[in-house]
């Protein structure tokens, strides 16, 4: 352990990212913390891509305990880390980092994690049955690799991977070897009778972006739309998916369960993802 740790013993942490003004992420630690009565601290950093590898050199004697890793860095911090994660491995980026105790870095991606734990949530440990075991990802970037690996962990039988340019999605399927398979955009309509989750990782939807024009009408009547946009909470592809009946999971869960195993790896205790939370969350979100 660095001697600074050892100096300060009380537990710190960070969100590392630039721009970072935005991040809710010390909203949601900070509730843990004070739920938890840890004398702890959760701390944003605005740190450029030109200074991010001092930062990193820097970290096992900063007095830091690990902390979270958003845009622009993943890369670079799956680049740095001295240690990875199977899981971060496959994914090839890193969102979560703890400092051991021999000062090394272990990176983590609990995205992928963090987006089962919200469907277990909001729709029951039995989803990844639904529509025989059948899952459609629309995007191929960082979540879309992310949610791809994770999937393929809760033992879906078949992953299709849906994107503008092919050549991106056949790299996001190949997370999935012997499940995972690309998919043609203008083939969507004839998938999705055969799906049973939906998922979209795109912007599209996104508050300031076009909307994501899908007809889910082929959808079967057990399927699941989820999409990781969270401003607005409500896109109109969860709208439309609410409007047929079908299940519908908002992009806010995901950051917050992905919150939970770094808290845990920093301040030693599990927090819970609670309705209190969420409602802080929606309330600083309208805010």
């Amino acid at each position: 352990m660095s001697d600074s740790v050892l100096r300060d013993p009380t537990p710190r942490a960070f969100v590392v990212g630039h721009p970072i003004a935005h991040s809710r992420s010390p909203l949601i630690h900070g509730h843990w913390l004070a739920e938890h009565g840890i004398p702890g601290s959760y701390e944003r950093r605005d740190v450029t891509p030109a200074a991010f590898p001092d930062f990193m050199r820097a970290l096992p004697d900063s007095g830091f305990r690990g902390g979270n890793v958003t845009i622009p860095h993943k890369e670079a911090a799956f680049a740095r880390a001295d240690i990875l994660t199977p899981r971060a491995k496959a994914i090839g980026a890193v969102n979560t980092l703890v400092v051991e105790p021999d000062g090394r870095i272990r990176g983590d991606n609990t995205d992928a994690p963090g987006f089962c734990a919200h469907l277990d949530h909001s729709l029951g440990s039995a989803w990844p049955a639904r529509a025989g075991g059948t899952a459609l990802v629309l995007g191929a970037g960082g979540a879309a690799r992310a949610i791809v690996v994770g999937l393929a962990e809760r033992g879906l039988r078949r992953i299709w991977v849906a994107n503008r340019t092919a050549a991106r999605a056949e790299a996001v399927a190949a997370l999935a070897p012997g499940i995972g398979a690309a998919l043609a955009w203008d083939d969507l309509p004839a998938a999705l009778g055969g799906t049973g989750l939906l998922v979209n990782t795109t912007s599209l939807g996104m508050r300031g972006q076009p909307p994501l024009a899908l007809d889910l009408s082929p959808l079967p009547a057990e399927a699941a739309v989820a999409d990781i946009v969270y401003a607005p909470l409500e896109t109109e592809l969860l709208a439309a998916a609410r409007r047929r009946g079908l299940s519908a999971v908002d992009g806010l869960g995901m950051l917050l369960h992905q919150a939970v195993p770094g808290f845990e790896a920093w301040f030693g205790a599990r927090p819970a993802v609670t309705p209190e939370l969420r409602d802080r969350i929606v309330a600083d979100l309208a805010g």
